[in-house]
């Protein structure tokens, strides 16, 4: 930790997160910009820290180039060392760990979902790989549903509206289970895969081999599943945006239809969806973000409130 009277400023610290979602998801990046000031700095504030781990925990540059990590115990420890300082209010001396401690600070952010996030790199660290549905839905929660939580709390969600923090739990479940479509031969040339044991098992795909050329339109079949399981999700955090002011609401639905997009561009692809990685246009990201406003001013039209889904998964009470 830095002992230096010399320390970044707040402007510095929130100058520095802005960079980093620039580079690390331009997806992020332009939904965080129909925030209101503040909340667009907490936004940016907690990407920063989210992004500065995860590429800890994965040995990339805002969150490229995957590889195996030659110390993982080692650099699990330095995130939870990191990142309970931050937490207890001190300074760190890295930016992104600051980061948090200025966001936590200035929210009711509780801890636990810090912790929570810190798990699923632990997860990733270890190796693991979901056997079950479950499973996978739990890897979900712990490296994106938390960060759900998070956001909303960044949003202005009180911690203790545990519905609406599930909703947003739904949005982060969805992002992740996109992304996971989208990686799979990423993830699969870093030596993971985040397809559960008994879908491969189901689909007669031997462990480690579902990237080979013969079972190519097996893991289309699985693709499509995940996506089908993101849009769900997806769907629940759309009428949690009903208790959201405006330009959260915005925000929120504008990333909802960036992430699905690619989803579907997965699923359109069909067999060649990994020729290279699916993502969304400059254009396409600007055609979202004005669709989302329609939706946003009629949000409580649009998403009738009704109880979340009980067939979909929960997420961990602390």
């Amino acid at each position: 930790m830095s002992a230096s009277g010399d320390l970044p400023s707040r402007a510095a610290i929130v100058a520095t997160a802005h960079e980093a979602i620039a580079r690390g998801s331009k997806s992020f990046a332009a939904a965080s910009l129909l925030f209101d000031r503040k909340t667009r700095e907490h936004a940016w504030l907690l990407y920063a820290w989210c992004r500065r781990c995860d590429d800890l925990a994965d040995g990339q540059e805002f969150g490229h180039d995957l590889s195996v990590v030659p110390d993982p115990a080692a650099r699990l420890t330095l995130i939870r060392r990191l990142t309970a300082a931050a937490l207890a209010g001190e300074t760190v001396g890295d930016p992104a760990f600051d980061a948090l401690r200025i966001v936590a600070a200035e929210t009711r952010l509780p801890h636990r979902f810090a912790h929570d996030l810190i798990e699923g790199f632990r997860l990733d660290l270890e190796e693991w790989g979901p056997r079950s549905e479950n499973d996978l839905y739990r890897y979900c929660y712990h490296v994106a549903g938390a960060v759900g939580c998070m956001m909303a709390i960044a949003m202005g969600v009180s911690p203790d509206d545990e519905d609406t923090l599930d909703r947003a739990c739904d949005l982060g479940m969805a992002f992740q289970l996109a992304n996971i479509a989208r990686d799979v031969e990423e993830d699969d040339r870093g030596g993971r895969c985040y397809l559960p044991e008994e879908w491969l098992v189901e689909m007669d795909m031997p462990p480690g081999q579902h990237m080979k050329p013969p079972f190519r339109p097996r893991l289309t079949v699985l693709a499509r599943r995940l996506v089908e399981r993101a849009a769900a999700f997806e769907a629940s955090a759309r009428v949690g945006t009903r208790r959201l002011g405006l330009r959260s609401a915005w925000a929120v639905l504008a990333a909802a239809g960036i992430y699905g997009a690619i989803g579907r561009e997965v699923v359109a692809r069909g067999d060649h969806a990994w020729d290279h990685r699916a993502g969304t246009s400059a254009a396409a990201k600007i055609g979202w973000i004005a669709r989302a406003l329609g939706q946003a001013v009629q949000r409580r039209r649009l998403y009738p409130a009704a109880p979340r889904d009980p067939d979909l998964w929960v997420r961990p009470r602390s």
